[in-house]
This record gives structure tokens, C-alpha cells and sequence, in this order.
């Protein structure tokens, strides 16, 4: 395909932003069309992107034949209608995470695309990163031998977004869903995309979004929805089982009596272990001496550029034909974990996956 592709997007909120730029900065990107049922937020990116074709229904930006693929961005609970319209439409994919509210809707996207002969790309940006890229290398050569337990975590002291985030009708979950799909499947990325076995996991909904607190929470959406509620989880932790043996220790928060907000990445192998937090250190012995490694260049998660990496593989894949590093299939594997994680913390008992 030589002539750029023509991009539209579904669900203009915060989010979006980041998807927009990446589009931007790709020569062969032409950002076409938006769509949102939200009819100021809509009128107002059109105007900072200087896009004029602007939909509040996605049915009838889809029917544009000249639309080439689209970005879903919209809540959680319209990634699945939105993203099969959009398949259906004939028209490629890229949809944010977590792919669905449930595993049977993210078999059915992945069903749409497959009817259609259309990529379906899912938004797990962690694996374009940086960080994520040198860990790679240093995996992919055997550095550091078999990697067997794993830990991530992802913090947040008084980070419930409220909103839609909050409300399990839009989101589907809280700080699991929202953040800790990002830890999780980065590992499971790096431990070269292993098969769950089982999860044990619990959730607590102890100070849910700090009603009484008079610090603002810094992460507000950008849509403002009535009678929502806050009904989600605030912690989360999980103990994730894969088929090759190795083991993830996860934990995510909203709300948490911690100091600060945090987020790491630990892998231990038998050749060596690697911390990320926030730069990449790596502990191993040299000569029979202990000894701990640290790179002489920047290490930790950068976003600069992070959107723009993932849209541009993502047009790469839809203009010609490349493979792509997140495709539907690792979606549908993240629903079974973080559905299996909700069961049992609901039961309080191991789910074990077929």
C-alpha cells in the first residue's frame, strides 16, 4: 500500500490524545474522522486537531467506505460493539485496553476479525516501551537463564479516577482491570506470552475513592456521566500460574496507605534477576562474585514516544502486512487471567483455566 491510510477514532476522551499524536507524527497516517457521543468533547478535539468530519454515531462514521482502520477509545463496556461494528465495517482495528468487560466478548472480537480478514491490534502499549525493548534483548540472548517467579506491582495512593473508571458498568473492574492489565501482561510479554493455568486472587474495597479526602485525585476522565457510582475494587492482588511453570505475583491500587505512588517489574531467572523501578537494574555474579549491573543509558519507562511506537507498528501491520507484536489472541488471554482473578477473589478459592 503506498497512499496513506485514512484513520478514524471512536471515543475522543483523555485517552485519545495519545493515540491522535501517534497518528500525527506518522507520515502515512491521514486522520480522517472522530466520532463520540459526547457532542462538546467531540466539537472540541475536532477544533485541536483540525478534523472536521465529526460523528456521534460510530454507525455512521463506520459507512464511510474510504475509512482504512480506527482507534477505539472509548470506556471498556463499548470496546467490544464499537470494535466488531468496526470490523464488520470492513475497517482495521487498534482497541485500547483491557480488550472487554468479559472473555466471551473478547472471543467474539477476535471471531469479527478473523470473519472479516481484518487485524485486530490490542492496546497493550507497556510492550513497545523502552524498558520493555532492552529486557528483551538482554531475555532473547539468555541472560538470564529461565525465568521462573516474577513480581509486579503498580500503586497508587489516591489515584481512583472516578468517573467511569469507577463505576463497574463502564469499567468492569478497578485498579486490575485499569492498571494492572498493563504489569501483567508486560510480564507475560517478556516471559515469551505463556499460557495461564490458574489464578488466586482478592480484592478489597476498603477506601474505594477517598470521599473525605481533600487532596484531588490527579486522574480524571474526561466524560462527565450521571448517577455514577463508585463500586469497584480498590486493591487487587493475584498469584497468576502459566504453563511453562513460571509464576506472577501482582498487585494494583487505586487507593492504598502507602507513601507514594509506585510501580516496578521483577523478574528472577536462574541466570540472573532484573528490577525495574523506575531504571533497570540487574543482579547476577560475575566471576563468582555477586554483582549488581546497571546500564549506561537512560533505563526507566519513557513515554516520550511510547503511543507514537505502538500506532506506528499498528499502521505498519495494516499498510504492509507485518505481524503484530499484540494481536487479538493476547487479548482474549488477558480477559481469561483478570476473569479468573475477579472469580476468585468473588469465591475466595484458585479458578483453575482449561
Amino acid at each position: 500500500m503506498s497512499e496513506k491510510i485514512k484513520v478514524g477514532i471512536i471515543g475522543v476522551g483523555s485517552i485519545s490524545h495519545s493515540h491522535i499524536v501517534g497518528y500525527l507524527a506518522n507520515p502515512n497516517v491521514e486522520l480522517y474522522a472522530f466520532c463520540d457521543i459526547n457532542e462538546k468533547q467531540l466539537q472540541e478535539m475536532g477544533k485541536t486537531y483540525n478534523v472536521e468530519r465529526l460523528f456521534t454515531s460510530a454507525e455512521e462514521m463506520l459507512a464511510l467506505p474510504e475509512i482504512d482502520a480506527v482507534s477505539v477509545c472509548t470506556w471498556n463496556a463499548a470496546h467490544a460493539p464499537c470494535t466488531i461494528a468496526a470490523l464488520n465495517a470492513g475497517k482495521h482495528v487498534l482497541c485500547e485496553k483491557p480488550m472487554a468487560m468479559s472473555v466471551e466478548e473478547g472471543k467474539a472480537m477476535q471471531e469479527a476479525a478473523e470473519k472479516n480478514g481484518k487485524l485486530l491490534m490490542i492496546g497493550f502499549v507497556r510492550r513497545y516501551g523502552n524498558d520493555c525493548a532492552i529486557l528483551k534483548d538482554f531475555i532473547d540472548n539468555g541472560n538470564f537463564g529461565d525465568l521462573y517467579y516474577t513480581k509486579a506491582t503498580y500503586l497508587r495512593r489516591n489515584g481512583n479516577p472516578g468517573g467511569w473508571f469507577g463505576d463497574r458498568r463502564y469499567s468492569g473492574g478497578g485498579p486490575l482491570i485499569d492498571l494492572g492489565v498493563h504489569v501483567i501482561d508486560l510480564v507475560r510479554y517478556l516471559l515469551g506470552n505463556p499460557k495461564p493455568v490458574s489464578v488466586y486472587a482478592a480484592t478489597f474495597q476498603k477506601l474505594l475513592d477517598r470521599p473525605g479526602i481533600k487532596d484531588k485525585a490527579a486522574y480524571t476522565p474526561s466524560h462527565a456521566i450521571p448517577d455514577l457510582k463508585c463500586d469497584v475494587e480498590d486493591l487487587a492482588t493475584a498469584i497468576i500460574r502459566f504453563d511453562n511453570g513460571a509464576v506472577l505475583n501482582v498487585e494494583a491500587s487505586f487507593s492504598l496507605n502507602v507513601k507514594q505512588d509506585s510501580g516496578s517489574i521483577e523478574l528472577f531467572g536462574t541466570k540472573a534477576g532484573a528490577k525495574i523501578d523506575p531504571e533497570l537494574e540487574m543482579f547476577t555474579d560475575i566471576n563468582n562474585y555477586m554483582a549488581n549491573v546497571n546500564l549506561c543509558m537512560p533505563t526507566a519507562l519513557s513515554f516520550d514516544g511510547l503511543f507514537t511506537n505502538e500506532i506506528a507498528h499498528f499502521v505498519d501491520c495494516v499498510r504492509e502486512g507485518k505481524t503484530c507484536v499484540s494481536p487479538a489472541a493476547d487479548g482474549v488471554e488477558m480477559m481469561r487471567i483478570l476473569e479468573a482473578a475477579y472469580e476468585s477473589a468473588r469465591t475466595g478459592h484458585e479458578v483453575v483455566l482449561d
